[in-house]
């Protein structure tokens, strides 16, 4: 298994885990591969180093540097953090979100967590309706089951 640091043409960095070499430029062409912060498939390998266990090494680390690099990490583990609990405690009710929101806000139905699609437009009119509506943009890949 090969861990390979990768980068979307938004800089989100993360890791990806493949077979082999191969593996990776065979997804990569078919488009498998997509960052998951943002979905995006322009996906360059970033330089790393190779990961050696040394058993004999038993002095700790010392700590990197906290800089804009991590702090970035953090804000898009958090964000990620956020994404995956809004998508395992809501449900998903897809282009009719619109209207099965004004029913709960409306007392027709029992209140509960809900996301799906909504156009500017439509998003506008709930919250001038005093609905509260927030657009949160979910990568593909979070979408399907997580492997």
């Amino acid at each position: 298994m090969k861990v390979i640091d990768l980068r979307c043409a938004n800089d989100h960095r993360f890791e990806g885990w493949f077979a082999s070499e191969d593996e990776l430029q065979a997804q990569g062409a078919r488009g498998l591969v997509q960052c998951p912060v943002c979905g995006d498939a322009a996906i360059t390998r970033m330089p790393s180093a190779p990961r050696l266990n040394v058993s004999g090494l038993r002095s700790e680390p010392s700590p990197a540097p906290a800089g804009a690099d991590d702090s970035k990490r953090q804000l898009q583990s958090l964000w990620l953090r956020t994404v995956r609990h809004m998508m395992e405690n809501t449900e998903d009710v897809g282009e009719r979100f619109p209207e099965e929101a004004r029913r709960i806000h409306y007392g027709e139905v029992e209140e509960r967590g809900i996301r799906g699609q909504a156009s500017p437009d439509e998003a506008q009119a709930l919250r001038d309706e005093g609905i509260d509506v927030l657009a949160l943009p979910v990568p593909d890949a979070l979408k399907g089951p997580v492997q």
